[in-house]
């Protein structure tokens, strides 16, 4: 038997790590002393340890470890061979979004000279399965937002909080940090939810945009979520508060493991009923002629690939039909929830015809 210091020393773990893939059933010692607690392995757990190593240099889950060390070793090979075309490609994706964020980061000052506007549109649809319609949807001249309610209060939850913002379209945006004021209008939000929503495990979502000429403000909490679509690649720019994402991010579930994980839909964060006020996601972003923004409530997200989101927003010209696309998609699918829209495209002034 090897101390975990001696094993954590041939198998290039640390020791905690070596606790850590314990708890997680993912390398138990040969045996624990009973009266220290003092962790033991075997000599014949050094190859699955390295095993381990390996694949954690690899950048692999946890989760995808534990997987592919239970297979044998012709499926295991098969397994990274699977997963490293999905980081290739991914990588791929990446290089794409730091192109994006080079030309976003890097505008040419007569590109910031330019007269822009918007021409949106926005569409809410109750599904083929949910007996009532919980999410709002709104496009305006200033204010693009989408908020999915929950709970048995959640459709005037989800109103309270757009409505809240909808005062935005209507008023002079006076000087100073456009972020402050949006800020401001979500706590607005947050006590309009409250006035509404019975307890803490009623409320809602909320995603939004403010558009100032050139910037647009985000506001989000919740799953709810905004892209851009930009030269033909769509880019997610929001990142969903939910358990399951925070898993993701930790490596402790795959992708794939969360879409069918039964909390999926278990959210962290959310506009509620209770005293709480979890603190928002708030970012500006540049905007260019072309650039075509979705904000749009999970019934969509959840049940549509994002491939076919893009395809899309890429081939659908008008905004009005192409929110219709995308509700059609969702229904076609099953239509499991409540699916809303907002497709919002940036273009120069008079090019933007009628919304």
């Amino acid at each position: 038997m090897l101390t975990i210091g001696a094993f954590a020393k041939a198998s290039r773990l640390s020791p905690k790590a070596l606790r850590l893939y314990d708890e997680l059933d993912l390398l138990r010692p040969a045996r624990v002393d009973p009266d220290t607690g003092y962790r033991y392995y075997a000599a014949g757990q050094l190859e699955r340890a390295r095993l381990v190593a390996w694949l954690r240099r690899l950048g692999m889950p946890l989760a995808r470890i534990r997987h592919v060390c239970a297979l044998d070793g012709p499926a295991a090979a098969r397994e990274i061979r699977a997963y490293w075309a999905r980081v290739e490609a991914e990588t791929a994706a990446r290089r794409d979004l730091a192109a994006f964020l080079v030309d976003h980061l890097s505008e040419t000052s007569e590109e910031d000279t330019a007269m822009l506007e918007l021409r949106y549109a926005s569409l809410s649809d109750t599904g083929l399965v949910r007996p009532a319609n919980q999410d709002t949807a709104y496009a305006g001249t200033r204010v693009l937002a989408v908020a999915d309610g929950f709970g048995a209060t959640g459709a005037p939850a989800s109103t309270a909080a757009v409505e809240a913002l909808k005062v935005l379209d209507r008023e002079t945006l006076p000087a100073g940090s456009v972020l402050n004021l949006l800020e401001d209008a979500v706590q607005g939000a947050t006590r309009a939810v409250r006035d509404v929503a019975g307890t803490e495990e009623e409320g809602t979502t909320l995603t939004a945009m403010l558009w100032t000429g050139s910037q647009l403000a985000l506001v989000h909490i919740g799953d709810s979520r905004a892209y851009v679509l930009r030269d033909g690649a769509l880019f997610q720019i929001t990142h969903d508060h939910t358990l399951v994402q925070s898993m993701i991010d930790e490596g402790r579930l795959t992708p794939e493991e969360a879409a069918a994980h039964p909390q999926r839909a278990l959210l962290l964060k959310g506009l509620y009923g209770g005293d709480a006020v979890p603190a928002p996601d708030l970012r500006l972003q540049d905007a260019r002629p072309g650039d075509r923004y979705l904000l749009c409530s999970d019934g969509l997200s959840a049940v549509v690939p994002t491939e076919e989101i893009r395809a899309v927003l890429a081939s659908v010209p008008a905004p009005d039909t192409a929110v219709q696309a995308l509700v059609n998609r969702a229904n076609e699918a099953g239509g499991p929830d409540n699916v809303s829209c907002v497709v919002a495209d940036v273009v120069e002034v008079g090019q933007a015809g009628q919304n």
